[in-house]
């Protein structure tokens, strides 16, 4: 009889799955024969019965008999579980086979999400790509528009037509040979002049960055800096291919650029560009070029603004003498050098210099455009700035009254007891007021005397501000209070200055809050004409 070996019970609860069906077929087969034996001998049984005639025998091979078949029905019941064991054996499989399937799957779709999104990036940078494609396209066309337009103007507009456009210059027109200037509707013919000593010079510039200029001009003024700068940088670009680096219309661009750049007060940028821009100038136009004295007055107004007083200095001077030995001591440009230098001079405290600088360009106005040209009383107007900061309050108060003395004469031909200079009716008033008969009629009696206010120079209205201011120090209440009513007067009717007086800040000392209070606070004094910082 076969005997049956089964695993040890502790080592069933470490049996793999593996390890399980193949003892659950080892088991099977030792049922298997197991079975087999025991029908043997149950038949051997059956077979002896027969042959038995005794009955106790029988009966004792029956028993035997029927325990052999209780058996191999337990045997048979266990071959029956370990079939059922094979067949969840083999469900197992199948389950995990289905299993492998779905993971090899999911794996795979995985895979092709993730090209789908590297697929949708792809595609979204090209599509980005050509936004700016197109967008470059589109700025391009702008451009080419532009250039050909610039075309056109060189062939249509005439020269005339070119000094009409200066007339609308602003802050930033600084930049052909007078370039530091702003030109005041008195003076049209100065560019003329400029332009003739740069044709001296040898060197014309171009009609179409003229025109350039003035289109840059116009974004920088309405603060469109987004649209001027690429314009610039798109125009230097063009002329370096086309004219190399050192020509002289690529110092024009330059300049035209770093003035942009300085409106922005990204003065590091601007002072690299100018600096290139002078290089240019003086290798190709030499080094007495009125363009050389404008890139250098261009460059000290520059370190103005950011306090650099001393390195603005000697390039201002330099400027001066360019300006002195092309266009001889005498001319108005000469005396607009004399005013930025001049400026500088007072951001340190060297007044005998600033006295002698604006006594000199005063002389040259004068002399040269006459006692009613604009830039006359603007130069008195920084003179006298000068001596109230050293407190030379009486030589102030001299100019300020021949500015509005003057402004009247323009207007009326005369003083007379008609028509007498508003500071005559304010020192009139001024007098009533101490008398106590104070006149509370209106300024009608003053005749035409607004009209001589509504004159096109901020320079009077200024001049109004800063002899109130004047006479506020030295208690003249009153006569303070009529000019500054007719400053306000004319400030309303659209004269108001675009560089107020800073006359009240000099002023300020010893006076108390009822001065600040009617002059609602400190206001700042007009520049000189070239924008140099004070």
């Amino acid at each position: 009889m076969s005997t049956m070996v089964y695993p040890r019970e502790e080592k069933l609860d470490k049996l793999s799955q593996e390890e399980i069906i193949s003892n659950t077929k080892l088991v099977m087969q030792g049922l298997e024969a197991l079975k087999n034996e025991h029908n043997s001998i149950l038949h051997s049984l059956l077979e002896t019965i027969k042959c038995l005639k005794k009955d106790e025998e029988a009966n004792l091979v029956h028993e035997k008999s029927n325990l052999l078949r209780k058996s191999v029905e337990m045997i048979e019941l266990g071959l029956g579980e370990a079939q059922v064991m094979m067949a969840l054996s083999n469900h197992l499989n199948a389950v995990e086979s289905e299993k492998q399937k779905l993971r090899a799957q999911v794996r795979r779709l995985c895979q092709e999400n993730q090209w789908l999104r590297d697929e949708l990036a792809n595609t979204q940078q090209k599509l980005q790509r050509s936004e700016q494609t197109v967008a470059q396209l589109e700025e391009e066309k702008k451009h080419l528009e532009f250039m050909n337009q610039l075309k056109k103007y060189d062939e249509d507009v005439s020269p005339s037509e070119e000094k009409e456009g200066d007339s609308t210059k602003d802050s930033l027109d600084d930049l052909f040979p007078n370039e530091e200037e702003e030109h005041g509707p008195g003076l049209p013919h100065q560019h003329s002049s400029a332009v003739a000593a740069a044709q001296q010079g040898g060197y014309e510039i171009p009609a179409r960055l003229r025109t350039l200029h003035n289109l840059v001009i116009q974004y920088a003024s309405q603060g469109r800096y987004e649209v001027a700068v690429p314009l610039c940088k798109q125009a230097l670009e063009d002329l370096e291919k086309t004219s190399g680096h050192d020509h002289p219309d690529v110092a024009t661009m330059l300049n035209i650029l770093a003035l942009v750049y300085r409106d922005q007060n990204k003065y590091k940028e601007a002072a690299h560009l100018l600096n290139d821009a002078l290089s240019i100038r003086e290798k190709t136009l030499g080094k007495d070029h009125p363009a050389v004295a404008a890139t250098l007055n261009n460059l000290a107004v520059l370190y103005g603004k950011r306090g650099k007083y001393k390195e603005a200095e000697p390039l201002c001077k330099r400027a001066l003498e360019i300006r002195e030995k092309v266009l001889g001591k005498d001319h108005p440009d000469v005396a607009k050098q004399l005013n930025n230098l001049a400026l500088l001079c007072q951001n340190q405290g060297k007044y005998d210099e600033v006295e002698y600088y604006y006594c000199r360009a005063l002389e040259i106005y004068e002399n040269c455009l006459g006692p009613d040209d604009p830039n006359v009383a603007k130069t008195k107007n920084n003179l006298a700035s000068c001596y109230l900061k050293q407190g030379k309050y009486k030589d102030a108060e001299v100019l300020y009254k021949e500015i509005l003395t003057r402004a009247h004469v323009k207007e009326f031909g005369s003083v007379d007891d008609e028509h007498k200079p508003i500071w005559m009716h304010a020192e009139e008033r001024e007098e009533m007021s101490k008398s106590k008969h104070r006149d509370s009629a209106p300024y009608a009696e003053y005749g035409g005397w607004y009209k001589a206010c509504k004159v096109s120079s901020p320079t009077v209205n200024t001049t109004l501000r800063n002899l109130g201011a004047l006479y506020r120090r030295q208690g003249k209440l009153e006569a303070a209070e009529t000019l500054e009513e007719c400053a306000v007067r004319s400030r309303r009717q659209g004269i108001d200055p675009i560089n107020q007086t800073k006359v009240v800040e000099i002023l300020k000392e010893g006076d108390g809050t009822e001065r600040r209070r009617s002059l609602g606070g400190s206001v700042k004094y007009e520049n000189a004409t070239d924008g140099s910082e004070e």
